[in-house]
């Protein structure tokens, strides 16, 4: 799990934390480098009395005592000292710092007897408060290094050991320039400080901006490549992954001539670089483990990237390499889109038409049953009456479930359902469909359902049973072959009752099963995409279900694969049905 974690990519809110060590990164190492320096200092210092001592023997002990002191010291705030400076205020958490660096520099000018001038080293603590420390602490350790500078020339003097005026310009000058470089010191590390933290303030929104970038191409539905002159794909989200027939982990970058089926794809990235503009075509790419072609809409987007160059000057501007940007989108996807937009347009529209036609039906069945009653001397007459009647009941049938499917109110309770027997009434419906049929049409019936009763209504039944049955025609192989074209029907024992219709069709394309069911959405052009929608929408009516599988059957020359639709049954009471759909008229 921790590795897991580990290996995910920083969130935004990761990306746009402060991390102090990294604002004081610089001012670290200087830190580690000034405690460094200290103790190379001592050591100097050590060696250097040694170097006296063969020159000049004896000398005062007490120099001896302070140089291995201060060497003990500088070693032990080495070695014990955090990896953050202190804090830049003035206090006594300087003490082992700078209070120890002037009392040993200032111990060694006054114990040394011979002419040697330590307040050159005297600079150190003035460096270290300048660059870590605040204006306050740089300007306090500078005034001690003067007082103390200037006592000892007084001390001097007082002593006969130097030449007053002279010794006084010169230590003056020296503390004036150890107050001008505290000030130019702190200046000059206040400015790093702020350029630095300017600098990271950038990089976290630059980094935040990315997280952002990378969260919306990744969730984004269409798919978008990056391609590289060289015809290779620099970058690309899933939704682009899987258009190409890709695994959302596939390893980038990847090249496009790796698949013949990209070929398109190629040539209209290698035509929008040749004429250095953007494009807008429709193509057709075959996907890496299907057998059709997946009709795409596809734009390109020039845009130049800097690189990094080899050169070492910095002044050397950045080499800059053209790059593709190409967004593609699944062309059913979009029409089906534009029909679903289409529908809910008209949603409105068909159920105030539904309305309007109830009326007058109506008024049409009325009058049909009145003319039928002067006619009951005239059975041909009475037939024509009846056919009048049947087909306004099924008009009306046809008006509420416009109704019902524009204003969505699909439940089962508002169904007109009975117990059906559902071998007799897939037979009817099929001998019904074959007479239709010029030619007549072949089919093979399989019916098992054992006198099982389904709650359905007959006409909704029928309508699915035909829509399943011109699809299977439009594909099936051979439309003399009865084996081409089967009808099933299954009730076991302890399962549910089903019903399957099954042709020897060609398998569909992935694409085509995610969204069979959808309105609008069909894989031919003059098909409008309805009919597989109202069949899920009636069976959900009355809480049956239909899917789709691809299934082997047998035929006389063995085991065949083709499409299968199969639709699942609930048993139980039927709901009283109304003697016409006419008892309440809407107004």
């Amino acid at each position: 799990m921790q590795d897991a974690a580990r290996s995910q990519p920083p969130t935004i809110d990761e990306a746009t934390a402060q991390s102090p060590h990294d604002a004081n990164a610089p001012f670290v190492r200087l830190w580690q480098g000034f405690l460094t320096g200290r103790v190379l200092i001592a050591t100097a210092l050590l060696l250097l009395q040694l170097a006296l001592l063969s020159v000049q023997p004896g000398g005062n002990p007490l120099v001896w005592l302070v140089c291995l002191g201060y060497l003990g010291l500088t070693l032990l705030v080495r070695l014990t000292a955090r990896e953050q400076p202190p804090s830049a205020r003035a206090g006594v958490h300087w003490l082992p710092v700078i209070g120890v660096d002037i009392a040993a520099i200032c111990l060694l000018q006054v114990l040394q007897t011979g002419p040697l001038n330590y307040s050159a080293l005297l600079a150190i603590p003035i460096l270290i408060s300048a660059v870590l420390g605040n204006l306050t602490l740089a300007l306090a350790t500078t005034a001690s290094v003067t007082l103390l500078t200037l006592g000892w020339v007084a001390w001097q003097d007082l002593a006969g050991r130097i030449e007053s005026t002279q010794a006084y310009y010169q230590a003056s000058f020296a503390c004036a320039g150890y107050f001008a470089v505290a000030y130019l010191t702190h200046e000059l590390a206040r400015r790093v400080r702020r350029e630095r933290h300017l600098a990271q303030h950038s990089s976290r929104k630059a980094q935040a901006q990315e997280q952002v970038n990378a969260l919306v191409i990744r969730h984004l539905g269409e798919g978008v490549l990056v391609v590289d002159p060289q015809f290779r794909v620099q970058q690309a989200n899933p939704a682009a992954l899987h258009l190409l027939g890709l695994a959302d982990a596939h390893a980038l970058p990847l090249a496009l001539k790796e698949h013949a089926g990209w070929q398109r794809l190629q040539d209209a990235v290698a035509q929008s670089f040749a004429q250095n503009l953007p494009i807008s075509a429709a193509i057709h790419l075959q996907s890496i483990g299907q057998e059709g072609m997946t009709g795409l809409h596809l734009r390109t987007w020039l845009t130049e990237v800097a690189t990094p160059s080899d050169a070492t000057d910095a002044a050397e501007p950045a080499l800059l390499q053209q790059l593709c940007v190409v967004f593609l989108h699944d062309l059913r996807e979009m029409e089906a889109r534009l029909r679903t937009e289409k529908l809910a347009s008209m949603g409105r529209m068909s159920a105030a038409v539904a309305h309007e036609i109830r009326n007058p039906l109506a008024a049409i069945t009325q009058a049909n049953a009145l003319l039928a009653e002067d006619l009951a001397q005239n059975p041909a007459q009475q037939q024509l009456c009846r056919i009048v009647g049947q087909n306004a009941e099924r008009l009306a049938r046809t008006v509420e479930d416009v109704l019902n499917i524009a204003r969505a109110q699909q439940h089962i309770g508002e169904a007109h359902a009975g117990l059906l027997d559902l071998d007799q009434h897939v037979a009817q419906a099929c001998q019904e469909w074959q007479a239709q049929g010029q030619p007549a049409r072949s089919i093979q019936l399989l019916l098992d359902a054992r006198a099982r009763t389904v709650v359905f209504d007959g006409e909704h039944l029928r309508r699915i049973l035909v829509n399943l049955l011109d699809n299977a025609q439009r594909y099936r192989s051979n439309a003399q072959q009865p084996h081409t074209l089967q009808v099933l029907t299954g009730a076991p024992a302890a399962g549910q009752i089903w019903l399957q219709v099954w042709s020897d069709g060609a398998a569909l394309e992935p694409t085509v099963q995610r969204h069979l069911f959808e309105p609008f959405f069909s894989s031919e052009s003059r098909s409008s995409g309805l009919g597989l929608y109202i069949c899920r929408e009636l069976c959900q009516r009355y809480d049956a279900g239909i899917s789709y599988q691809r299934l082997s059957r047998p035929a006389p020359h063995g085991p065949v694969e083709g499409n299968a639709f199969s639709i699942v049954f609930r048993a139980g009471a039927a709901s009283a049905l109304p003697a016409s759909l006419f008892d309440q008229i809407v107004v």
